[in-house]
């Protein structure tokens, strides 16, 4: 059940344009060149391996993230699928099982498979879209990270987004208050249709000066390509 509602969100033609300034139409979007944007979604598996050591590996590299959550659902809708093609594809879930075995154990991370995949998690990613440029916002996103792939809980409760915010000392009643009235309750469509329109196929995706990388093995890469972008002299 959660699984069926997970993927079939309204298809892109429903998918309103973009109005909040980080989803603004491409051609708009002037970060500065050492920076870049981390697409992913609470229910992705591989995003949860970047979102746990993104923020470290960038401050290494001096590159500022920008955390830009959206939905993988209606994406996949749009490929014809009605789920992840890890539950479609059998050999192919078997094996990305196994692959996070190793990507964890490899990284230090805690792993725990999750008894329901993908896990609806509308309400945690609304407020994270709403606040995507909050201070916080990484702490909050690592925190469901955790909650879903290494505590396997349900995260998609008013309860779950009161203690997380609760733990990171903020007013939860207020943030998500902001996340579903108002401009703010449009903010993870918006993003999802941007995510789209910018040719956003999978998560995690990395966004460099209007150049994308796909996958948790191409964080390091996109991190690199960032950090040249600073070191780059600008040419008139």
């Amino acid at each position: 059940m959660l699984n069926k509602s997970r993927a079939a969100r309204a298809p892109d033609s429903a998918l309103p344009m973009p109005a909040h300034p980080f989803v603004l139409g491409e051609a708009s979007v002037n970060y500065p060149p050492a920076s870049l944007e981390f697409w992913f979604d609470f229910c992705s598996n591989y995003s949860y391996l970047s979102a746990m050591r993104i923020e470290h590996a960038a401050a290494q590299c001096g590159v500022a993230v920008h955390w830009r959550p959206f939905l993988l659902g209606p994406i996949f809708q749009s490929f014809g699928w009605n789920n992840s093609p890890f539950v479609l594809q059998k050999q192919k879930g078997a094996y990305v099982w196994k692959d996070m075995q190793r990507q964890c154990a490899k990284y230090g991370l805690p792993w725990r498979q999750p008894t329901v995949f993908p896990r609806l998690a509308t309400l945690p990613m609304k407020v994270a879209a709403a606040h995507a440029d909050a201070a916080w916002v990484g702490r909050y996103c690592r925190a469901f990270m955790t909650k879903n792939f290494a505590l396997d809980e349900d995260i998609n409760t008013a309860a779950q987004v009161a203690q997380v915010l609760g733990e990171l000392g903020l007013d939860a009643g207020a943030l998500v208050d902001a996340a579903l009235v108002g401009a703010g309750r449009n903010r993870l469509r918006q993003a999802t249709a941007q995510a789209q329109a910018r040719g956003i196929f999978g998560a995690p995706s990395f966004i460099v000066q209007g150049e994308m990388f796909w996958g948790n093995d191409r964080l390091d890469d996109a991190l690199a390509h960032a950090a040249r972008q600073r070191a780059t002299p600008a040419t008139a």
